[in-house]
């Protein structure tokens, strides 16, 4: 486990002697832009470990994603080797299905502080409410960014996350009804506290969401990457492809349907996964949303 190949795996060959906030934002953006925010593994018979060791080699040298309790594990060593002041904490996330956040802690999210400021940094989120740039840990502030308006509020030390979108355009009506849409303007993401969390407190929700019927990651494959431009998911057989602010407040959403056989092309052109085993796609229409 070294920086050097971390950041061979990224793409990222700017300045690290500076902790500041610029250089941990093209950090960042470099890691959401070339790891993935998937669960595949569910789906290909492998099973999802917490330990560094193992979350480093999977998307290091076998240049996979993971989720949350992954990539920001992951981006977290790094800044922590790097000399950034940083933490982890839980986050409930929000079920829109269910109008309730979840009850149990499945969300990890790293917390940087930077000259007596605290910045939430979030890579384990994907498609439209996966952060650009690290947010300022502060209530009742709009941090407007390239996927749209997003905006803590604090209540009884509890904070929440929301996320304002813009209109969507979707040339292929056959989607326009598609469940994978978010229909509402503004959508809560999820809640968390302040208190430090270590990975060993995820443990048995690293467990919980790999094995339950219930889990919407035995529910749904999942592989999204953000790109310069937007971001593009493959969620079952379904490839959307979003460009951000195509015009004045509207984002372009595009989606194909893809045949069994094309779907790990699809991966490996799109997302630059090779998987080991066979995947076994799958998508449940339920409450994941783009």
């Amino acid at each position: 486990m070294n920086l050097e190949e971390y950041f061979a795996r990224t793409g990222y060959r700017g300045s690290l002697e500076n902790q500041d906030l610029e250089t941990l934002t093209d950090i960042f953006q470099h890691h959401i832009r070339a790891v993935p925010f998937e669960n595949l593994s569910i789906h290909c018979g492998e099973k999802i470990t917490l330990d560094l060791e193992h979350v480093y080699n999977k998307i290091v040298h076998k240049k996979r994603g993971g989720w949350c309790m992954e990539n920001n594990q992951l981006l977290g060593w790094v800044l922590k080797c790097l000399g950034y002041d940083t933490s982890f904490l839980g986050a409930y996330v929000f079920n829109p299905h269910e109008n309730a956040y979840a009850t149990i802690m499945t969300h990890l999210l790293v917390k940087v502080v930077i000259e007596g400021k605290a910045y939430i940094v979030d890579a384990g989120f994907g498609v439209s409410y996966q952060m650009w740039q690290p947010m300022e840990l502060v209530s009742g502030k709009d941090q407007p960014q390239a996927p749209g308006i997003f905006r803590f509020t604090e209540k009884n030390a509890i904070w929440y996350l929301e996320k304002m979108r813009r209109k969507q355009y979707i040339p292929n009506q056959n989607f326009s009804n598609s469940d994978l849409l978010e229909k509402k303007d503004c959508r809560k993401v999820y809640m968390f506290s302040l208190e430090p969390r270590a990975v060993e407190d995820f443990c048995f929700q690293c467990t919980y969401l790999q094995t339950s019927p219930d889990s919407l990651f035995t529910k749904k494959s999942i592989c999204t990457l953000q790109t310069t431009e937007g971001f593009r998911a493959l969620i079952g057989w379904t490839l959307t492809e979003t460009k951000y602010n195509y015009k004045e407040n509207m984002d372009l959403v595009e989606f194909i349907t893809l045949k069994d056989e094309e779907v790990e092309e699809t991966l490996r052109d799109k997302f630059n996964i090779t998987l080991e085993r066979k995947l076994v796609p799958i998508n449940v229409k339920g409450f994941y949303t783009i």
